[in-house]
């Protein structure tokens, strides 16, 4: 029988938890954490995304200033606009929304942005932190993953693991955590030859490519977890995954549904990354 793994329920409680923590550090330190979230142009998505992280800032008490730019902004003043939240002391997260427009290079905002501010885990220090295991904020999808698994204690130590998707926001980060909890990590990607002999061995399988319902059933072992990172639109303009999910749930022991699997715990990981920040602030660690 298959289970599915609601990530839209385990976002709920751990909000729920959030928001008494941020409550009872209210009374201590005076004030709520506060995010900033810089968004350029117009794009659909992005603005859903910015709007579902107000909505769960708002649920668990943090404040969220956002700054919303035309997608002929230039380079320099988002450069500048970033400096001065760095130096703002009331802010403890800051939030570029990607993509960026062509004339901005991601790399440099990303790099730019304080460590101790980047809650989304993009900075090359927290990227490092990562993998040297020392201490930073980790990248919320990949962070929401690991929760998801442990929710439904499926068991990691010891499992084959196969990543599919090697982005430096998901995939190759979602690699790592995998491998620091013992499993045995397979990284697929375009160039991978014979893809379904390698999926069809995963204990546990990340479908993160960005591709509409591209995992198929004969791809996925039977009894498998799999958790489908993806966000995308069909042909009829419909909300999917990267997993054909009705008919491969059958063969699987969990499964993660999209819309409310990955998506809801990665802005819930955005919150909890966003109140760590501020914890750091206020006792001094940065």
């Amino acid at each position: 029988m298959t289970t599915i793994i609601s990530g839209k329920d385990l976002a709920s409680s751990r909000k729920a938890k959030l928001r008494l923590e941020i409550e009872e550090s209210l009374v201590k330190y005076g004030r709520r954490p506060k995010l900033a979230v810089i968004l350029v142009g117009n794009d659909a998505g992005s603005l859903s995304y910015v709007r579902g992280k107000a909505k769960a800032a708002d649920e668990v008490g943090i404040l969220v200033d956002t700054y919303h730019y035309e997608d002929d902004l230039t380079e320099d003043f988002l450069v500048n606009k970033i400096k001065a939240l760095n130096a703002d002391p009331e802010v403890d997260g800051i939030l570029v929304q990607l993509p960026l427009p062509r004339q901005i290079r991601s790399d440099v905002i990303i790099e730019l942005i304080s460590p101790f501010k980047d809650v989304d885990g993009f900075h090359p220090r927290n990227v490092a932190s990562l993998y040297l295991k020392h201490e930073g904020i980790l990248p919320c999808t990949p962070k929401g993953v690991i929760a998801l698994l442990d929710s439904a204690n499926i068991e990691i130590d010891g499992k084959r693991a196969v990543v599919v998707g090697r982005s430096n926001i998901v995939g190759m980060p979602m690699s790592k955590m995998l491998l620091d909890r013992n499993a045995t990590v397979t990284i697929c990607h375009s160039h991978t030859k014979d893809l379904a002999s390698v999926t069809s061995n995963a204990d546990i399988l990340i479908a993160a490519l960005g591709k509409p319902r591209f995992i198929k059933a004969e791809m996925v072992k039977e009894g498998a977890a799999v958790i489908d990172v993806g966000c995308n639109r069909d042909s009829n303009n419909k909300l999917c995954g990267d997993v054909d999910f009705d008919n491969v749930a059958p063969k699987c022991s969990y499964i993660t549904k999209v819309p409310g699997g990955v998506g809801p715990m990665t802005i819930c990981c955005l919150m909890e990354n966003t109140y760590i920040a501020y914890l750091n602030h206020m006792e001094g660690k940065n």
